[in-house]
């Protein structure tokens, strides 16, 4: 008798954090300006803040005061570092909340039996913080920052850990996010990738090149991440 062939194993989603799972540009802003300050430079805006997120805390401080025209010698960045980080995490979680519909998509992937991992450029301290003040860490099997690993996205080797981290298969992964760096890795680690055009992109998602794009989370349901696992193998197969 021949053996039955096992069902794939459920698919893991993985998230970004800042402007993918969660709108914390107010707060994101807000921190960045009281660290600036200690320059007595300029606040910058929501606007300007297209430009400076995606690389962590440490590159968002140091494109603000480019921006204000005040490059910084490499000693000086650490003390800054320090203020945002201390004042960030000593006001979670501020206004930040999840965007419209995604506890709801979180609640219907799980139900299935879907893995879920974030995948953030955000330090992992302060990305764990911010999930279990809002209570939201109990949704992820992983949650890794830009210094968990040696490597950040967009290198391939960021998402693939966290799969590896989330016990999941990379043969059966969907990566979900708003920035060039979100879409690079996924294509690096050679995964299909899901863009939302609310987040903090400077420019058009469409223009990145993901595989597909949802507006809101209610569009994202088993039968989409099935789809593009589904097709993105097909392509790789051709």
């Amino acid at each position: 008798m021949p053996l039955t062939p096992a069902p794939p194993r459920p698919a893991l989603v993985v998230f970004d954090l800042d402007g993918t799972l969660l709108d914390t540009h107010v707060d994101l802003v807000e921190s960045l300006n009281h660290t600036i300050a200690a320059l007595d430079l300029e606040p910058v805006s929501y606007d300007d803040l297209t430009h400076l997120v995606g690389q962590g805390a440490r590159v968002m401080i140091e494109r603000a005061c480019r921006l204000r025209g005040h490059p910084l010698e490499s000693e000086a960045l650490p003390p800054l570092v320090e203020r945002f980080v201390v004042h960030y995490a000593g006001n979670m979680p501020g206004r930040t909340q999840p965007y419209p519909g995604l506890v709801a998509a979180m609640d219907r992937l799980k139900s299935q039996g879907y893995r879920l991992a974030v995948c953030t450029n955000k330090m992992e301290s302060l990305a764990l913080g911010l999930l279990d003040k809002l209570e939201l860490t109990r949704y992820f099997d992983a949650i890794t920052g830009g210094d968990t690993f040696e490597y950040r996205k967009p290198d391939a080797r960021h998402l693939t850990g966290t799969i590896d981290r989330a016990g999941g298969d990379i043969a059966r992964a969907v990566m979900i996010g708003d920035s060039v760096n979100d879409i690079a890795v996924a294509g690096n680690a050679g995964v299909p990738s899901i863009a939302v055009p609310f987040g903090y992109s400077d420019v058009p998602v469409n223009t990145l090149g993901p595989d597909h794009i949802i507006t809101h989370f209610d569009e994202l349901t088993t039968e989409l991440v099935e789809m593009l696992i589904r097709d993105f193998a097909a392509k790789v197969a051709v």
